[in-house]
């Protein structure tokens, strides 16, 4: 558990997001990406002046990976397939559906997602009552080209898949399951030529700890962090699943986070604001910025 000697949480945005998701370091521009997920929007935080500017699309956006490129382009998991997406100057974003996808149940879209380290692009499905408790969720990865994209289910009866990590090799590949009933982290052998996960085996039973695993990210020790979502916690386990230490948030709901700054040393955490009585937690759904002592891995592009 976080003590007095622990890093503390620094707000970097008041950001008031519905379920801040998926952020990523863009090191060319000094900034952080993330999406708000109900509000269908992409954000970004300027590190030079701490400058936000969003963008808002018409389906919600749940994961996304810049694509390879100098270009400000980017791949997002959305509500009925991957999409490219280009912010433009008037607030907007201009989608492109590379891939549709055919939900095993109503009122799905997608949520966790991100590139392997050798840029392929992976993103699952939930459905979007929680509470339903619908194992209909799959884990997908985006094949082909632009012109002639599609999408291959490799995992599936999840009910909220999350948790998506690769190791700094490449070669083992972490996902969970963040639903109450279920709250595991699993483990994954990742063939990294031809981009498929065996071997599953249990990484970390989060039932034992506190918090349902949410977003993560990889450092480079090769440590897993993970989101303790409803505890106000980012736990870092050791590549043998044994917890190595919990830095808190000043908020219940930290969602997911991501390795930035000039070093790459900088933790950054996103938030979930939920409705009802925040007085305990009037920063929820903000995003802030820790300093765990250790660095991460810059966040590989969509290729």
């Amino acid at each position: 558990m976080a003590n007095s000697a622990e890093p503390q949480a620094e707000l970097i945005v008041d950001a008031q997001n519905a379920t801040g998701e998926s952020p990523v370091w863009v090191a060319s521009e000094q900034a952080l990406y993330w999406v708000d997920i109900p509000n269908r929007q992409l954000l970004r935080w300027n590190a030079s002046d701490a400058s936000v500017t969003r963008w808002t699309g018409d389906q919600m956006i749940a994961c996304i990976a810049r694509r390879e490129g100098d270009a400000n382009r980017w791949i997002a998991g959305m509500e009925d397939g991957i999409f490219d997406v280009v912010p433009q100057n008037d607030g907007t974003l201009s989608t492109t559906r590379l891939a549709g996808v055919q939900h095993g149940a109503g009122n799905m879209r997608f949520n966790d997602g991100r590139c392997d380290r050798q840029g392929r692009f992976w993103a699952g499905t939930m459905v979007m009552d929680m509470a339903a408790g619908t194992p209909t969720g799959a884990l997908y990865r985006l094949d082909g080209s632009a012109e002639s994209a599609s999408l291959k289910a490799h995992l599936q009866d999840f009910i909220v898949p999350n948790g998506l990590g690769f190791s700094p090799d490449g070669r083992t590949m972490y996902l969970s399951d963040s639903h109450p009933s279920v709250q595991r982290i699993w483990a994954f052998d990742y063939d990294i030529d031809n981009g498929t996960p065996s071997n599953r085996r249990l990484f970390v039973d989060m039932n034992q700890h506190p918090g349902r695993p949410d977003g993560a990210a990889v450092d480079v020790d090769g440590c897993y962090w993970i989101c303790g979502n409803d505890a106000g916690l980012v736990h870092r386990f050791t590549p043998d699943g044994r917890l190595d230490r919990s830095l808190q948030v000043p908020v219940k709901k930290p969602a997911m986070c991501a390795f930035g700054g000039s070093g790459l040393d900088t933790l950054f955490v996103t938030s979930i604001r939920p409705g009802g009585d925040l007085s305990d937690q009037p920063l929820a759904g903000g995003v802030f910025a820790l300093h765990p002592g250790i660095a991460g891995l810059e966040e590989p592009r969509y290729r």
